[in-house]
């Protein structure tokens, strides 16, 4: 497991970086699927983006990784209730079009990107 931990770092912070990216390219796409009693969607929209993209970045080097792990999962747990509403949403499946099924299946994967967050906390 070991020799996966660096490639697997470097692959989520490249993710993290090209998700957060698409927060200010297609901010309707995460609007979609904001939970209706969160206010200011579209600031929140840029705000998650903004954190992914600087996490991300973080995550890569050593001296800052244990800072960005912690910020991504506190971010990932923060971003969890649009997961949520996508999934409990007829309205926002279709804007996504996708369906119920794939929408709670996309659930757990929160969970996993935390225990992978976590990891990166550890040496």
């Amino acid at each position: 497991m070991a020799q996966l931990k660096l490639p697997l770092l470097y692959v989520s912070a490249l993710f993290y970086v090209a998700v957060g990216v698409y927060h200010f390219v297609n901010p309707d796409f995460f609007l979609a699927i904001m939970p209706p009693y969160l206010p200011l969607h579209l600031e929140l929209v840029y705000l998650s983006g903004f954190f992914e993209i600087v996490l991300g970045l973080l995550l890569v080097y050593s001296k800052t990784r244990v800072l960005a792990a912690w910020g991504l999962i506190l971010l990932l747990i923060a971003v969890f209730p649009a997961n949520i509403h996508l999934a409990m949403s007829a309205e926002a499946q279709a804007a996504l079009k996708t369906t119920e099924a794939v929408a709670i299946g996309r659930l757990p994967f929160q969970l996993l990107f935390i225990g992978l967050a976590y990891w990166f906390t550890r040496d």
